[in-house]
């Protein structure tokens, strides 16, 4: 079958791509900016890109009209802050006026549970989604889920945020809430089984695991998992925006998603319609082997996608591709230049690691303070890490930061700043070879925002010197340590 995808480069997205190209589909994967749509290798002769934006239908001119069917992956999820409602229509219309065009058979929505008498804006916004998308000629299946639970699902993370970090907790009440947890493999599999199954057109069909639990004990059996000691405790007094505060302050989570998810979590998410058994019978995972297969999934750094990388988990705009060029003039710089005595292949591993777990190689606790007031000023922080350990791809977030250009080859990687500042900041990395050897070039550049921007810069200056010049050096000259032989 000849299938769209929207929301291609999102959680679910990149998820679902290689296993519809498993079984033979012809894909068309839709993106807004195919610069930081990056597919695997394996993949590249095998999915056709096109560009386009839900919200400016022109874009969606270009886009094929024989196709057989469509998924609809789109979700604001803290997207377009107050007016996600309003966007979230504007799309699901363009997209079928799009889709009434073609040949498309069937279009299939992921939508959220939402059997609660006063929903949620954004359960309500996904509810009024369905029935956008049922005026299309295409027929219609809708899987509606509970929390998804996988390595890189921003409901996984948020839990795991609160168990390693918070020995107690003094949790809102909406933790008595209850819902239907389901493992990312169980989603994956009803997206594609529902694929040209006419038992799924004109069908709105609820999908969950077989644990119905509250989100307090969602987070005692992930401490189980983990053999950690925690003690819960929940009080009436955390209004809605104090637990958004909360999640936001104690997770790696922006407010607009903690805002979001608050909102949404006050709702029980049950499964009340077991049609889909009937229809595509399935047994699935229990919630603590869902939560088994993530922490595995993490270990062996095999995290496809994350929320993390979406835009969502951030500060930037949709255009952030424009600056891969770092700008010739107005700009305050520092610049390091580190003779390499090593394997430049060494030194380069060293960038790609990066942040997360290995961290800046220079005084990280600096990089921490700056990240605790980030946070305080509503950016993200430094707690977002980074999907991978050793691999990066344009648009993954490295904690404050995304990246623009990972160039291996070029020997070069060029980072953009979601941190609160009053500008706008680029870190670059390129290994250059001159005639007496290798050198790392080191490029910290800053576009200041009228005279703010340069108090900002002056007053960070001290800061810079102890930083920039030791990461560089460290950079350089940092070796893994040797493995220790196998005992005999």
């Amino acid at each position: 079958m000849k299938i769209l995808l929207t929301g291609a480069n999102g959680y679910i997205g990149r998820r679902i791509l290689p296993v519809l190209v498993e079984q033979q589909h012809e894909v068309i994967s839709m993106v807004r900016d195919p610069r930081r749509f990056e597919l695997q290798d394996s993949l590249k002769d095998k999915v056709q890109i096109f560009k386009g934006d839900l919200l400016q239908p022109d874009t969606l001119e270009a886009l094929p009209k024989d196709i057989d069917a469509a998924y609809y992956l789109v979700h604001s999820m803290g997207a377009w802050g107050d007016d996600f409602e309003q966007a979230e229509q504007t799309s699901a219309e363009n997209f079928v006026t799009y889709l009434n065009q073609t040949s498309a058979e069937q279009v299939i929505y992921l939508s959220g549970i939402s059997n609660a008498a006063h929903l949620s804006k954004h359960l309500a916004s996904r509810r009024h989604v369905e029935d956008i998308l049922d005026l299309a000629k295409a027929n219609l299946t809708v899987l509606r889920a509970s929390i998804i639970i996988g390595s890189g699902s921003a409901s996984f993370e948020i839990i795991r945020d609160l168990v390693e970090k918070l020995p107690v907790m003094i949790t809102p009440h909406w933790l008595n809430s209850r819902c239907q947890p389901i493992a990312i493999r169980d989603v994956i599999y009803y997206l594609t089984a529902a694929l040209g199954n006419p038992a799924c057109y004109e069908k709105r069909l609820e999908i969950g695991g077989p644990d119905i639990l509250t989100y307090k004990q969602m987070l005692e059996k992930l401490a189980e998992v983990r053999h950690l000691k925690r003690f819960i405790f929940t009080v009436p007094v955390l209004t809605p925006r104090l637990s958004s505060y909360w999640l936001y302050f104690v997770t790696s989570t922006s407010f607009a998603i903690a805002r979001s998810l608050v909102e949404s979590l006050r709702n029980d998410t049950i499964v009340q319609d077991n049609r889909i058994q009937e229809i595509i019978p399935h047994q699935n995972l229990p919630y603590q082997k869902a939560l088994q297969l993530a922490y595995a999934k993490i270990e062996q750094n095999m995290v496809i996608s994350s929320w993390k990388d979406a835009l969502v988990s951030g500060t930037m705009q949709l255009n952030y591709m424009d600056f891969v060029q770092i700008p010739e003039h107005g700009l305050l710089t520092d610049k390091q230049r580190i003779k390499i005595e090593q394997d430049p292949a060494v030194v380069l591993e060293n960038i790609w690691r990066i942040g997360g777990e290995r961290g800046w190689y220079k005084t990280d606790f600096l990089w921490e303070i700056r990240g605790f007031l980030d946070k305080m000023a509503g950016g993200v922080g430094l707690k977002r890490g980074r999907r991978h350990a050793t691999e990066i791809r344009v648009g993954d977030s490295i904690d404050f930061w995304r990246i623009l250009v990972a160039d291996r080859p070029k020997k070069r990687l060029l980072l953009y700043a979601e941190m609160k500042v009053p500008g706008e900041a680029w870190l670059q990395f390129r290994i250059i070879n001159e005639k007496d050897g290798y050198y790392l070039e080191q490029l910290a550049a800053f576009r200041p925002d009228g005279l703010l921007g340069r108090l900002y810069w002056f007053a960070m200056l001290p800061f810079h010197y102890i930083i920039f010049r030791g990461m560089a050096s460290n950079i350089a000259h940092f070796s893994p340590a040797p493995k220790a032989p196998a005992k005999a």
